[in-house]
């Protein structure tokens, strides 16, 4: 199928990287241009410079998103690259691990790194969304859903963001601006990689996890998320807005006890 993406500009922060690098992989195989705004130049400008995609085909910008003078110059920067923006996948987050029991700072902090940015880049790509009939894609998690534990800043967060694009839906249906999120539950990333390592028996955790997993038991792959996200980007969606979407392998809406008794 066909997506009509080619030629489109789309900014994906935290591209460089697991779902990021999913949603890029799949936005450059339909054509588009992507854009990769994120702490990991290197990493990204290899991506692109793999899928055949660099240059006028794609760009990356390096930003700390927690400034806001950095969230405008990536919007400016693309811009001036190349003259209109029509879609941005808000993907960069962090599951820091703040907790009730830090401190306020801290706590904002957490806001700051998961939440503010959307916002910012968001408030300053407005103009050119506006322009394009664009769209945007926020990636929440199923921590604002299910709690899990530990993670205040994170899941106060996302559930933010899910809330934001239901109001920002709703704001922006009369420029045609679509907004819907994408909740990932358990996806196999490096940085989940990189937390299973750190336990004594990360394969046995794995395992449990994925007996959790409704469909198939098994972890949601990177590129099955990119594949939602590039449906919803797409015009083949052209009047869904305001929607949570859920490819979790039924994680998330299922009998959480599912897992505990043996499958026929």
């Amino acid at each position: 199928m066909d997506l009509n993406l080619k030629d489109k500009v789309v900014i994906v922060t935290g591209g460089s990287k697991g779902i990021g690098a999913g949603c890029v992989e799949v936005f450059a195989a339909e054509g588009a241009i992507p854009v990769i705004v994120g702490r990991s130049p290197q990493v990204g400008r290899d991506l692109l410079a793999k899928l055949g995609a660099a240059g006028e085909r794609g760009i990356v910008i390096e930003a700390e998103l927690t400034s806001e003078e950095k969230c405008k110059h990536a919007i400016e920067a693309t811009l001036e690259k190349y003259g209109r923006i029509d879609g941005i996948v808000h993907n960069a987050g962090v599951n820091d691990g703040v907790k009730l029991t830090d401190s306020p700072g801290a706590f904002l902090a957490s806001l700051q790194k998961n939440i503010v940015h959307v916002f910012t880049l968001t408030h300053y790509a407005l103009d050119a969304l506006k322009a394009s009939k664009g769209f945007i894609i926020n990636i929440s998690s199923k921590v604002c859903d299910t709690g899990q534990g530990d993670t205040s800043g994170y899941a106060a967060s996302k559930g933010a963001m899910n809330g934001l694009t239901r109001e920002w839906a709703l704001d922006l249906a009369k420029y045609s601006i679509r907004v819907n999120t994408v909740v990932p539950a358990e996806v196999m990333t490096p940085l989940y990689q990189n937390w299973l390592d750190t336990l004594d028996d990360p394969e046995t955790t794995l395992k449990e996890i994925e007996a959790r997993i409704p469909l198939e038991s098994r972890m949601t792959t990177s590129h099955e998320i990119a594949n939602a996200v590039a449906f919803l980007a797409s015009d083949r969606s052209a009047h869904t807005t305001g929607q949570i979407i859920y490819p979790d392998g039924g994680y998330v809406h299922f009998d959480r006890s599912y897992g505990s008794v043996e499958k026929s």
